[in-house]
């Protein structure tokens, strides 16, 4: 299912650096409440968008790979906005669940939208948590918007503060593809998100993925996750 190695996939060299980009100023900026304005739903509205997007909707997709995953698992969303993924967890019942939003005018929206959600302003590139803390930590539609050069210290962040799994859903492509987003050439990446994390992190294994081809178009997504291997003691 994964592609071979390439010159594009990631070093297994942690990074570190400035947590301010050129990508995060942007949607720090108007250009993030835009789209925050743009990207609220409640969970049924997310359903019915999904369902028209890919004929599934968002609630069956977490109950496909959430399975193996104990309800009192704690939850990390990186890049929650409005807390859209968030309340659906907790409708379904996940009660331990944080998250942390680059843009304060979605923080703002999603702490009023909550109740016993920890919300925290924060980066992917930064996270303000400490290691392994969280059971799963996941994103959707974030890693897509990290350019490639930051994108090795964002998965080193993931990693370094998940304590069993990683999950995510992002865009498709099997070797990076930039693309136009909005009139900006510098804010959305395609990649298989997942080959990079394995290629980067020799302690993790697949556990599930699935290609959700778009009902109308030629896109493609993909919804994956991960787990850390049981080291031998």
């Amino acid at each position: 299912m994964h592609s071979s190695s390439n010159s594009e996939s990631p070093t297994n060299v942690r990074l570190t650096g400035p947590s301010e980009t050129p990508q995060t100023e942007v949607w720090k900026g108007e250009f993030g409440r835009e789209y925050t304005d743009r990207n609220t739903f409640d969970v049924a509205a997310l359903d019915s968008l999904y369902q028209k997007n890919y004929g599934i909707t968002r609630t069956l997709i977490n109950q496909k790979f959430l399975g193996p995953i104990s309800k009192e698992s704690s939850f990390l969303e990186v890049g929650c906005n409005t807390g859209n993924q968030l309340i659906l967890l907790r409708q379904m019942g996940y009660p331990n669940l944080s998250g942390i939003e680059l843009q304060p005018y979605a923080l703002e929206i999603a702490r009023a939208r909550t109740r016993n959600i920890s919300l925290a302003q924060g980066s992917v590139l930064s996270i303000p948590y400490g290691d392994a803390l969280f059971d799963v930590v996941f994103t959707s539609g974030v890693l897509i918007h990290i350019a490639p050069s930051d994108l090795p210290r964002a998965m080193d962040e993931i990693h370094r503060c998940a304590r069993t799994f990683i999950w995510g859903m992002e865009y498709y492509a099997p070797k990076l593809t930039r693309v136009n987003y909005r009139s900006h050439s510098d804010l959305l990446w395609k990649r298989d998100f997942a080959e990079c994390y394995l290629q980067r992190f020799d302690d993790l294994e697949l556990v599930r993925e699935q290609r959700l081809p778009y009902v109308e178009g030629s896109n493609e997504d993909t919804v994956f996750l991960l787990k850390k291997k049981q080291r031998p003691i």
